[in-house]
């Protein structure tokens, strides 16, 4: 019995051996842009959830990179990008403006007049605009991929991704996280859910181009049945995490 005491102690230590190995291998510039005292208590309380060291990790986020971030939202991960990049890189934030739809207007979060990011510019979501700051060393989108699919919207995915594709350098990354639909549901529950199936994402991505080099589970959540509106789960929600690349 004492033996095997001493041997789960040993097991325990190792596990948080290994743990602390892992926290202690994420880059100085990513954890000073996690840890970034500016940062609002809003999001940090949403790190648990959001992984964002993961996320950069994933991103292969590097200083003094170009990188396009589309439908930022409130800026969750806007600010640390701008502080993982440092004053050599620069951050473009593509905000939606859709005519005809609600949408119309600019949705701008501030954070690009903020002086504690200065590597940041904003601009209307539109493809001269996208291109006009090519070629990004990556383009990011998180939970908003789905979006892009929305009835109202009547836009030409097809078009976009393959404008994403032209607009990223050559072994450049696109970086997709989004909520998982029910698999072979396609964009079906998109308007009412705001989900997307996974299968038709990664195909759509493939036939603009892009090769898939990468997948990540650390957002998944089996315990999610893909049967409810994302806000009534806030970051709860099954999510799968794509890295794609232009050969």
């Amino acid at each position: 019995m004492h033996a095997l005491k001493q041997t789960a102690a040993l097991a325990a230590g190792l596990a948080l051996a290994v743990a602390a190995s892992a926290a202690l291998a994420a880059p100085a510039y990513i954890s000073a842009a996690v840890h970034d005292a500016n940062r609002p208590a809003a999001d940090t309380a949403r790190d648990q959830f959001r992984k964002p060291v993961d996320m950069m990790a994933f991103a292969k986020v590097q200083p003094g990179e170009r990188i396009l971030e589309l439908i930022p939202g409130g800026g969750y991960f806007e600010r640390i990008f701008s502080v993982a990049i440092g004053p050599d890189g620069h951050l473009y934030e593509a905000v939606p403006v859709f005519g005809g739809s609600p949408d119309a207007s600019p949705k701008s979060n501030g954070i690009a007049h903020d002086p504690h990011y200065t590597n940041i510019t904003e601009f209307a979501m539109t493809p001269p605009n996208i291109s006009g700051d090519a070629p990004y060393d990556l383009i990011w989108t998180s939970q908003n991929y789905h979006d892009l699919h929305l009835t109202r919207l009547h836009l030409d995915i097809a078009a976009f991704d393959k404008l994403m594709f032209d607009s990223l350098r050559h072994g450049g990354s696109v970086v997709i996280v989004d909520h998982a639909a029910r698999p072979g549901s396609g964009t079906t529950d998109t308007d009412a859910l705001h989900r997307i199936d996974e299968d038709l994402a990664k195909k759509e991505m493939k036939d603009a181009g892009f090769v898939l080099v990468a997948e990540s589970n650390v957002l998944r959540n089996p315990k999610d049945d893909h049967t409810v509106r994302v806000f009534s789960m806030h970051d709860h929600t099954d999510q799968f995490v794509l890295r794609w690349r232009k050969p």
